[in-house]
């Protein structure tokens, strides 16, 4: 598929998602689309465990929170056009969901995690605003399967605030490969 460009950036898929069990977080990286960027994003237990469910098409007897609401807008004939991870403040980073509902488009505020675990089930494409690319220190590909593993067991280690304190000392945009 061609990497798509958009007025609110950049696409983007998930490269990997990976638990870290001492923090009950998992972490996502998202890999830019016919780039070289990698971004990772610290998640929650529950929004990981929804989106790693689903990644490996696994069905659960009952619908997840994210399952019910990509139901819901199926049965109102509302589309999911995208997700687009808006930007980074103090850590944090920010996202809306793009949709079109009864011929009207509309931008709802949500976490990144929220929207990723809906783009997954609606195969929705993910956007990563360039603000979001220029404030991140991101992880430059090409990546080999060794780094990728490293990469996995360092995070184990590694804090969301461990990560940031690299941009806080090295300015915004520093890159780390």
């Amino acid at each position: 598929m061609a990497s798509r460009n958009h007025a609110s950036g950049k696409e983007a898929r998930i490269f990997s998602l990976v638990l870290i069990p001492l923090l009950g977080q998992y972490v996502v990286t998202l890999e830019e689309v016919g780039g070289q960027r990698l971004i990772p994003i610290w998640i929650g237990l529950s929004e990981g465990n929804a989106i790693s469910l689903r990644l490996q098409g696994e069905q659960l007897p009952r619908p997840m929170t994210h399952d019910l609401m990509a139901t819901a807008l199926k049965a109102l004939g509302a589309t999911v056009d995208r997700i687009v991870i808006v930007d980074l403040k103090d850590g944090t980073y920010y996202a809306t969901i793009e949709l079109t509902a009864d011929g009207a488009s509309h931008r709802l505020d949500a976490r990144p995690s929220d929207a990723m675990a809906l783009a997954v089930r609606l195969n929705a494409p993910i956007f990563i605003d360039e603000k979001v690319w220029k404030k991140c220190p991101v992880i430059m590909k090409p990546i080999t399967d060794t780094e990728v593993e490293k990469f996995k067991r360092e995070l184990q280690s590694m804090t969301p605030e461990d990560f940031f304190k690299g941009l806080q000392q090295g300015g915004e945009g520093e890159k780390t490969s």
